[in-house]
């Protein structure tokens, strides 16, 4: 059977900037350009030329790209010809092959936000595509408004859209912009929107998230006929959000009806990239990455009951609706109090561990996470501590160092500008084998600014590991949590620290006790340990008995 042709429309770079707090700079949207074209969507909005300084440079400096590179403008103004406008020269100027252009659909925004008559918005909107397609472009027709416009006035709604396509646009997109519709009222308008005679070969569906149904509408718009559609990394956008491509693309590839009756230009491969693209735009926004988020999130192959996890051991279809492979992810099978054996022979293969059924170990390690757990430790979320527990119970777990001790002080202080700032100071010792080294580290960065007690016991610790400091210089603190698991001032602190590292590996690590300080430092050097462990570092017994044999 052949398979429709469905297009996808990333805005994250334009109507994702609109979220919130967030402000790309020309370097960052360059380097999310790129993870888009890798990931295979049909056409990127890069913004909008001339409406700020990033825009323009990023046109300016435009990257080349597979997916069609497109500048996203609004259709003249009234008074004056398509040729003479301003606005939208700036916009053609951006060089792109394809175009899209914003137009007003509902009447009440018509007369009461552009002041202008409907006749006159009618002509705006066909004259703007004309002079696109006049000049080489491909046209794009952002409906705004369409849905709300559609129910308070048909005919004038599809009269802007008509007056779009035929004028030459080879999309019309009908955008939710408000957000409000819901996925039953969205099938419904599409199709009578294709029996009015606009093909569905040239519709695209625009949705917001604010009922939380953006991602369901735009698959109601698909299955009544429109086959292009738009949405944004994560979801990102103004208020509440996008139709999230992160999950619409897995949908529309690995599920049914859509992956038999479409074709999309994101390959098998470039959809295993996309957790790891889904994290690094979360890491570019300084953000952490939405836990439960579907087909991405860290919980989204998480099994945490024993009875799933013993089912997932025989058949993993019976508890996951896809492999989390195809998606770039990983099966999770956490530790908990409420873990059974099934749980943990599945969790310590994952990490490389074979345990036989019935080994003594089991129980202990079990026992040792229950204890734990009893006195405010947490391994749902803190896998690589756990490993490392298990390890201990196994004697598998080399002894690279030693920490003899540490202290941190914190100082409040003015500085050469006679302000005010706190600075922290941390010393570390640490035995290697027979040898012992002392750091010294500061929390300030290169700005100057102060990073806390934390970051200067990490940069202490990293300082200096010897033989080891080759296998930490990519090692990196990506996250910080704390909670207060029995309230009060004297109450015990737990902190979890998710450290990642140049390989994309990212892990998490617990630390308990009443004091955050040293509640941080235990997370820390767990992290240290596991990210050693993984790289297969030798403790320094073997360093030194290989160095033994040589000699010999």
């Amino acid at each position: 059977m052949t398979r429709e042709r469905l297009y996808l429309y990333d805005t994250t770079l334009r109507d994702g900037q609109q979220t919130q707090g967030v402000q790309f700079s020309t370097h960052e949207k360059q380097r999310i350009a790129a993870v888009l074209d890798q990931l295979g969507v049909d056409y990127i909005e890069g913004g909008w030329p001339g409406a700020n300084p990033t825009d323009s440079a990023f046109f300016d400096a435009a990257p080349q790209t597979r997916a069609r590179l497109t500048a996203f403008g609004m259709t003249k103004r009234a008074g004056r010809s398509a040729a003479n406008d301003d606005v939208l020269a700036g916009v053609l100027n951006a060089g792109t092959g394809a175009v899209c252009l914003v137009g007003k659909t509902h009447d009440f925004h018509v007369t009461a936000a552009l002041g202008i008559t409907l006749d006159e918005n009618l002509e705006n909107i066909a004259a703007s595509i004309a002079h696109l397609v006049a000049e080489g472009r491909e046209a794009l027709f952002d409906a705004e408004h369409f849905f709300d416009g559609y129910r308070a006035n048909p005919d004038y709604a599809l009269a802007a859209i008509r007056a779009a396509f035929d004028a030459g646009a080879r999309w019309v997109v009908l955008c939710d912009t408000n957000g409000g519709t819901l996925p039953s009222d969205i099938g419904r308008i599409v199709t009578e929107v294709i029996a009015a005679g606009i093909p569905g070969t040239s519709l695209g569906i625009h949705t917001h998230d604010d009922t939380g149904n953006a991602v369901a509408g735009s698959l109601a718009a698909i299955d009544a006929g429109a086959r292009q559609v738009q949405g944004t990394l994560n979801g990102l956008g103004e208020r509440c959000g996008n139709a999230n491509l992160t999950t619409l693309i897995p949908t529309l590839k690995l599920k049914a009806p859509y992956a038999d009756q479409f074709e999309i230009g994101v390959t098998g491969d470039a959809l295993a990239g996309l957790t790891r693209a889904s994290r690094l735009l979360d890491d570019i926004l300084n953000r952490v990455p939405l836990r439960p988020a579907p087909y991405v999130g860290a919980s989204a192959f998480t099994h945490k009951a024993g009875l799933h996890a013993s089912a997932i051991l025989k058949d993993p279809t019976t508890y996951e609706h896809v492999e989390p492979k195809l998606v770039g992810n990983a099966r999770v099978i956490p530790m908990s109090n409420q873990a059974g054996q099934s749980n943990l022979r599945r969790r310590l293969a994952e990490a490389g561990l074979d345990v036989a059924p019935g080994d003594p170990a089991l129980l202990r390690i079990l026992d040792r996470v229950k204890d734990a757990e009893a006195q405010g430790y947490s391994y749902d979320t803190a896998q690589a501590s756990f490993e490392l527990i298990a390890r201990d119970e196994l004697a598998a777990l080399p002894r690279f160092f030693e920490v003899k001790r540490y202290k941190v002080t914190v100082e409040r202080r003015k500085n050469k500008y006679d302000r005010m700032i706190s600075l922290s100071e941390a010393v570390v010792v640490v035995k290697i084998g027979e040898e012992k080294t002392l750091s010294v580290s500061e929390s300030l960065d290169a700005t100057g600014s102060d990073r806390g007690p934390v970051n200067a016991l990490f940069k202490a610790l990293s300082k200096d590991l010897g033989p080891y400091q080759s296998y930490i210089e990519d090692l990196k603190l990506v996250d910080f949590k704390v909670r207060i698991t029995n309230g009060g001032t004297e109450a015990v602190t737990r902190v979890i620290i998710d450290s990642e590292d140049g390989q994309g590996r990212r892990w998490s690590t617990v630390g308990v006790s009443p004091n955050i300080v040293d509640a941080s430092f235990e997370a820390l050097l767990d992290a240290v340990t596991w990210k050693l462990v993984r790289d297969g570092a030798v403790p320094p017994q073997t360093m030194t008995a290989r160095a033994g044999q040589a000699a010999t």
